[in-house]
């Protein structure tokens, strides 16, 4: 069975690849022209060169696949022109589904987040039918995100065979930007985040998760939504365990909540001027308010999910970072 992969040069896209060959199965992936393809290095993959902008350019890529696994997103915390976000992320998943549904595709799984999904915020975990709305996104790519999601299931309610996977917040090797996530653990071990704000955060294996990807193909329910996360830790724990696991020191203050507000604000107006990324990010900090825990219990008793506790794919993340030159 043949399956194409998008986001497949990226974090989570990567791993869903490696998964597929450990599977035996055939990999084709969609790549954008000039796309870093370093995570593809030395794997057995047809490359596709397209865009999901580029209808032509995926019909092409859908041509003889079986299987869609749709994981490309743009996920970025602050960009000058947000309306490049939602045609990545909205019109380009409408464009793959098209192309998808117009190639009668077997099986279709669709790469959303658990940020889409409600979320009391208060330490009860949030799980798929948890009532939310788009009014409750913060962030452009939060809202992207929540709009994608709905074309998917609308294609779902039209025939589609597809299903939708909810990932929390991946950690381990391969990634390359790094993710938010990832510079988070970087910017921690590298001594250049001596304070922290009280959030939550769940975290899990990448490697796990793109496994996630494939038992929902597998055992899915069409249309069903699967939050696949793993440990639910507060920031300080997370730190914690990444201190222990670098050698670092421990994290020393907890900042309060309004000031750092008060300077994402000013962040984010500097940088409406400059162009160049803020420091603090808004949307970042405004998530931050909340506690992003959530329940996998539906992906553990229909498809057979299991993940370990987060102290082993922290400890790969700084591994992985350490060789590959992000922490000299």
């Amino acid at each position: 069975m043949k399956t194409l992969v998008t986001g497949a040069t990226g974090f989570l896209g990567a791993h869903i690849v490696r998964e597929l060959l450990r599977d035996g199965a055939e990999v084709k992936v969609l790549v954008r022209t000039g796309a870093n393809q370093r995570n593809l290095a030395g794997l057995d993959v047809d490359i596709a060169v397209g865009d999901l902008l580029d209808k032509e350019s995926l019909a092409r890529a859908i041509a003889g696949c079986d299987r869609l696994f749709h994981a490309a997103a743009d996920y970025r915390l602050w960009l000058r022109n947000p309306a490049e976000m939602y045609a990545a992320n909205v019109e380009g998943t409408g464009n793959i589904l098209q192309a998808a549904a117009d190639a009668g595709m077997a099986k279709v799984v669709y790469t959303s987040t658990v940020g889409t999904l409600g979320n009391r915020g208060d330490g009860t975990p949030g799980d798929e039918e948890t009532p939310v709305s788009l009014a409750d996104m913060v962030g452009d790519y939060k809202k992207s995100k929540y709009l994608a999601e709905q074309v998917a299931v609308d294609f779902a309610r039209r025939g589609l065979p597809l299903v939708i996977v909810n990932p929390s917040t991946p950690v381990g090797p391969l990634d390359i930007k790094p993710t938010p996530t990832g510079k988070l653990i970087v910017d921690f071990v590298a001594g250049r985040m001596p304070a922290y704000l009280d959030t939550g955060l769940n975290i899990v294996s990448a490697a796990e998760c793109a496994r996630g990807h494939l038992l929902a193909a597998q055992k899915g329910r069409i249309g069903a939504k699967y939050v696949l996360g793993g440990e639910d830790l507060h920031l300080s724990q997370i730190l914690t365990r990444l201190a222990e696991i670098a050698s670092v020191p421990a994290p020393r203050w907890r900042l309060p909540y309004r000031p750092v507000l008060l300077a994402a604000h000013l962040n984010e107006l500097l940088a409406s001027f400059t162009g160049r990324e803020p420091l603090i990010p808004l949307a970042g900090v405004q998530m931050a308010k909340k506690l992003m825990f959530f329940s996998s219990k539906r992906a553990n008793m229909e498809l057979g999910y299991v993940t370990s506790p987060a102290y082993h794919p922290l400890e790969q993340a700084v591994a992985w970072f350490r060789e590959n030159g992000y922490l000299k």
